[in-house]
This record gives C-alpha cells, sequence and structure tokens, in this order.
C-alpha cells in the first residue's frame, strides 16, 4: 500500500503539477488584466478602450485556435506540443513585459500569449485522459485541473490587483514568464504514452474556416458589449465609413451571422472531406455522440455563468459599494474556496455518485448560491451576507466544472481525445464570452435603476443555469461507469 502510494504521489508530481500550473496560468492571464487597464494605459500613452481591445483580441485568439491545436497534438504529440505553447506563451509574455507601445502588447499578449494557450491547453485534457484511464482517477485529475483553472479566473483579479498596485503592471507579465520557465523545466518528467497509427494530416482549409467562424462569433458576442444586442446604440465605423448608423441592426447579428455561415462553411467541408475519403479536422461523428454534445451544453453553461457572476459581482461592488480591485477579490475568495473544495474532492464524489448526477447536484447548489445573493446582498447590507451565496456557487461550479469534463471527455476513445478536447476547450471559451457579454448588457438596461439591475443580471444568470440544468437531467446514464463506481464502492467498503 505505501508504494502503491508512493507511486500515485510520483504520477501527480510528474504529470498533473505542470499541466495544472499551465491551466492555471491561461486561466489568470484571461482576467488578471481587468484590474490593470488604466494603469496600462496611462503608462503605455494610450486609451482605456485600446487596452480593453488587446483583452478581446486574447480571447479571440484563444477562442478561434483551439480546435486546430488540438489536432496538432496529434500530430506533434502531447508533450511536445504542451512544450511549444509554453513556448510561444512565454516569448509572448516576454514582449508584453517590454512592450514600450500599444502594437507590441497587442503581440505579445493577445496574438502570442492566445496562440501559445490554444497550443498548450488541449494537451492538457488529452494527457489526462490518456493517463488515467478509470473514471474515478480520471476525476481526481480534472479535479485538480477544474480547480486551477476556476481558481485562476477567480484569482486573476485579485493577484493581478496586488502585484499592478505593489509593483507595476509588467511585473505581472513577468511572474507568468517565470511561471512558464518552471512548467518547461517540469515537463520533462511528463510521460508521454506514444501515439499508435499513422499521423494524421493538417486540413489546412478547415483550420481557417474553423477559427475565422469562431472569431466572427466570439467577435459579434463581445461586440454587444458596446453596440447592444438588438439595436446599435451608436454608430458602427471601420475608418471614417459609418457601416451601421445608431438604431440600426446590431452589428452582433451581422458578426454572428457571418461566423455562422463560415461555420456551416466549415461543417461541408469537414464532411466533402470524409465522402472522399481524406482526414478532415475534426470528424463529423464526434457532433453525433448524443452523451458528448448534452455535455457540451453543461460546460458552456458553466463557464457562462462563473465568469458572468464574476464580472457582475466585481461591478457591484466596485460601482455601488466603492471597494477597490484588490478589495473585491478578497471579498470573492469564499466562491474560489468553493471550487477548490469541491473539486479536490472529484475523486471521492465520483466513488458514490455517477458523473451526471454530480453535474446535476452542482447545477442546483450553484441556483441556490445566486438566489441567496439575490436575497441577501444588496446596497447596504453587510459584507457577511455574500458569504453563503458565493460559497456555493463556489461549491456547485466546482462540481460541476470537473463532472462534464470527465463526461465529454470519456464519451470518446483515445484515438478522438484530440479532437474533442479541442471542441470542448472552444465551446468553454465561447461560454465565458457569452457570460461577460450577456450580464454586461442587462447592467446597461436603462427601465430599472443602477442598483437594481445587478439583480436582474444573477436573475438572468439563474435562468441560464435552469438550462444547463435541463441538460444535465437529459445526459443518458452510463452502464460502463455505473459498474465501474458501483464495483468500486463494493471493494472499498
Amino acid at each position: 500500500m505505501p508504494e502503491t502510494y508512493k507511486n500515485e504521489v510520483s504520477a501527480y508530481r510528474s504529470l498533473i503539477l505542470p499541466l495544472a500550473l499551465g491551466q492555471f496560468i491561461c486561466s489568470y492571464a484571461a482576467t488578471n488584466m481587468n484590474v490593470a487597464i488604466s494603469a496600462i494605459a496611462y503608462d503605455l500613452g494610450t486609451t482605456v478602450s485600446g487596452i480593453q481591445l488587446t483583452i478581446t483580441l486574447f480571447t479571440l485568439t484563444m477562442a478561434a485556435l483551439m480546435i486546430p491545436g488540438s489536432k496538432l497534438t496529434d500530430i506533434w504529440g502531447r508533450k511536445f506540443c504542451f512544450r511549444i505553447g509554453l513556448i510561444v506563451y512565454g516569448l509572448g509574455g516576454l514582449i508584453a513585459t517590454l512592450a514600450p507601445s500599444l502594437g507590441l502588447l497587442t503581440v505579445g499578449y493577445s496574438l502570442l500569449e492566445g496562440i501559445g494557450s490554444a497550443l498548450l491547453i488541449p494537451p492538457i485534457y488529452i494527457l489526462l485522459t490518456v493517463s488515467f484511464p478509470d473514471v474515478k482517477s480520471r476525476a481526481k485529475s480534472f479535479g485538480i485541473i477544474s480547480a486551477a483553472a476556476g481558481i485562476g479566473a477567480a484569482a486573476g483579479p485579485l493577484i493581478g490587483g496586488l502585484i499592478t498596485s505593489g509593483i507595476s503592471w509588467r511585473a505581472s507579465f513577468l511572474v507568468q514568464v517565470l511561471v512558464v520557465l518552471y512548467i518547461i523545466f517540469l515537463t520533462k518528467r511528463i510521460a508521454d504514452p506514444e501515439l499508435t497509427g499513422p499521423k494524421p494530416h493538417f486540413d489546412l482549409i478547415g483550420a481557417i474556416l474553423s477559427a475565422a467562424g469562431l472569431f466572427f462569433i466570439v467577435l459579434g458576442i463581445l461586440l454587444s458589449s458596446t453596440y447592444g444586442w438588438f439595436r446599435a446604440e451608436k454608430d458602427f465605423s471601420i475608418g471614417s465609413k459609418v457601416l451601421i448608423p445608431v438604431g440600426g441592426i446590431s452589428p452582433v447579428w451581422v458578426a454572428v451571422a457571418v461566423g455562422a455561415v463560415i461555420l456551416l462553411s466549415f461543417f461541408l467541408h469537414i464532411r466533402s472531406r470524409e465522402r472522399h475519403g481524406k482526414e478532415p479536422l475534426i470528424s463529423t461523428h464526434i457532433f453525433r455522440n448524443c452523451t458528448s454534445n448534452l455535455g457540451l451544453v453543461t460546460q458552456n453553461v458553466q463557464w457562462l455563468i462563473m465568469q458572468g457572476s464574476f464580472f457582475v459581482i466585481s461591478v457591484f461592488l466596485q460601482t455601488i459599494r466603492g471597494f477597490n480591485a484588490i478589495s473585491t477579490g478578497l471579498i470573492l475568495t469564499p466562491t474560489t474556496i468553493g471550487i477548490l473544495v469541491s473539486s479536490m474532492a472529484a475523486r471521492r464524489l465520483a466513488y458514490k455518485y455517477s458523473q451526471r448526477a454530480l453535474i446535476r447536484w452542482g447545477f442546483a447548489i450553484t441556483i441556490v448560491g445566486m438566489v441567496l445573493l439575490v436575497w441577501l446582498a444588496s446596497a447596504t447590507s453587510p459584507i457577511f451576507n455574500f458569504v453563503p451565496g458565493l460559497l456555493l456557487m463556489g461549491l456547485g461550479i466546482g462540481i460541476m466544472l470537473t463532472s462534464s469534463v470527465n463526461v465529454v471527455q470519456s464519451a470518446f476513445p483515445e484515438k478522438d481525445q484530440g479532437e474533442i478536447s479541442g471542441l470542448s476547450r472552444s465551446v468553454s471559451n465561447l461560454g465565458s464570452a457569452l457570460g461577460t457579454s450577456i450580464v454586461g448588457s442587462v447592467l446597461l438596461t436603462t427601465f430599472l435603476p443602477q442598483t437594481q439591475t445587478f439583480g436582474l443580471a444573477l436573475i438572468t444568470l439563474v435562468v441560464i443555469s435552469a438550462i444547463g440544468l435541463v441538460a444535465a437531467l437529459l445526459l443518458p446514464a452510463d452502464k460502463a461507469q455505473s459498474e465501474e463506481a458501483s464495483t468500486a464502492g463494493e471493494s472499498g467498503s
């Protein structure tokens, strides 16, 4: 038993630690910039909107390239692709650290860190899936990675605020570079199971179409915060040419429509390649798996409500309650603790309950947490009133993130892990973009006083959570997983 325990600890140190740190640093990069916008704009002599654009481009780059990035793991190898992603990410962080202008900051942060994230994130989930074949050990591994993702996103504003306030916004990028160098050092101990069979070919046209389609979809969602969802709240211009005047149809739907047409072309392209015996970027049978499709819906909703709730609560605390970025991050700590606790308990929970049951309970707990926030937290209530709701939200989100990833990745054999991993991460990124955009548009509504729009935003997230709960209720039972969990429970008793 002690020898088995030592082997397990060794495996987790050699594999889980670098993968978890890689996921953490990418999630951290997506949120820490928000508290440094003003400082960066002042230092570089640019505008706040210019810095916001670089943040938007980071999200767009990462989301658009996630599927092509996952395909490259099957061509280059998982460990190699993970390392290449880290190198590109680290180079981007170094350029951002030294950037004398907005242009170089955009190259370093938006492009290179975005490309690096798209290359290093898919191998994380593929390596875990192929290295831990049973549901329980995989649940523990995904629990650690989910905790790293959730904590990185939740603690990004707090850590970024502390570094920016105490040292400089450049130090925040330098810290990322140092962490990446440490991860690269750790990767030498990663054991990457050899890929079997011939290496797949890279579908360049498919990669361009998928990236362009996702780019315009995410771009359209992000434009909602500036132009509104339905009618353009101001002129939409390119250069000096006004393409959509104020009051016209929102450019959100133009961008989404362009993205939808391109994605339809992408689907027709990959189907045509399959019919002609050529390998597509992603196989069409990936989209015909009921369990995976429902799991992807729950993943999308989970990231939507997580990022949306972080955004609305942070804005509320800073604009209505008057807290600074550091205080806001501290107040959100119960959510971070909840995510950490529930994610770390993933393996024990997998012994007792099915993954679909955990997703359902996760949604239910999260909904209760948000309802408590609406009920107990107000513009004048004590800060302690925020704790129960935030803690329950963290617990629920942590349970869901782990179980949904496990359901989706486990729905396919090893040969399909590259494809489903990229699709899964793209869906999650889409959810994150939707979260901030939807609640942002609710917060800007004018038919309610500003203090009441925050409650309306949370109620909106509750409704969306209910949609995720319905998808979870529709998840079919996995007989293989149920039998395995039952056998493990009997042997452990």
